[in-house]
């Protein structure tokens, strides 16, 4: 579904990516693992576009989406074809009602029969934003925020969801919640590629792993594979091997 094909990254003087290439099949979680600054976010920034938005250029490479190059095709353009990101920290708007967050989401599609499937679909995902739908997204939780930047995501009528760290800050409970919940949406035909801190629980799920070390990569494997190999366990797990 998705193919990086030697993608080189830089910001300014900083090599951000350097040969950069990853597959993500269909219908499969694939999750990159790597220390802070490895490349992982600016990876998932190439893919949805933003790299030129934030100082960056793409100086070699490509990304193929659906056997179509999307490299330097704007954000907007990149998401009607279905390619939606969570970012880090949720970014969702504190101004707008849970219910607005989530129609902001499908802004591009009619608001037919289907849209309000879907947002039936996200509530019973998410019992708790129906609870809070007329509720401003500023003063949710951070579990809540989440679950609403998934969501939004969902509303989107994605066929690939980039999820940037989406267990960042919460409680060990909410955690195990989430990750539940990605392998529902992934269950239901979406592809999944997840950029997660908690390497033990994102390769747990994931159908293939990837490690990035200085925006290169080194390692890749199926989930359960990297979990056992020593590499992954020293350096991600804080395991002595």
């Amino acid at each position: 579904m998705l193919i990086i094909d030697n993608l080189h990254v830089h910001y300014g003087g900083i090599q951000a990516l350097s040969d950069m290439s990853l597959e993500v099949p269909e219908g499969k979680i694939v999750t990159l693992v790597g220390a802070n600054g490895a490349g992982k976010s600016t990876t998932l920034r190439a893919v949805s576009g933003q790299i030129p938005y934030i100082g960056g250029t793409v100086e070699k490479g490509r990304v193929i989406f659906q056997d179509r190059e999307i490299t330097f095709l704007p954000v907007h353009k990149i998401a009607r074809l279905g390619v939606i990101q969570v970012p880090e920290g949720r970014h969702i708007f504190p101004n707008l009602s849970v219910l607005e967050n989530l129609y902001m989401g499908g802004f591009h599609r009619s608001h037919d029969r289907e849209f309000h499937k879907d947002l039936d679909h996200v509530f019973g995902l998410f019992p708790r934003l129906q609870e809070r739908k007329k509720q401003l997204g500023g003063t949710l939780s951070g579990g809540e925020r989440q679950m609403l930047a998934i969501g939004r995501a969902i509303m989107a009528k994605p066929l690939l969801i980039m999820m940037d760290e989406p267990s960042l800050g919460l409680s060990p409970k909410l955690v195990d919640e989430v990750f539940d919940i990605i392998q529902a949406i992934n269950s239901e035909g979406t592809t999944i590629l997840l950029v997660e801190q908690n390497a033990m629980a994102a390769l747990s799920i994931a159908h293939q792993g990837s490690v990035l070390e200085s925006g290169r990569m080194v390692l890749e494997g199926a989930g359960t594979e990297l979990l056992e190999d020593d590499r992954v366990r020293q350096a991600y797990l804080g395991e002595d091997v």
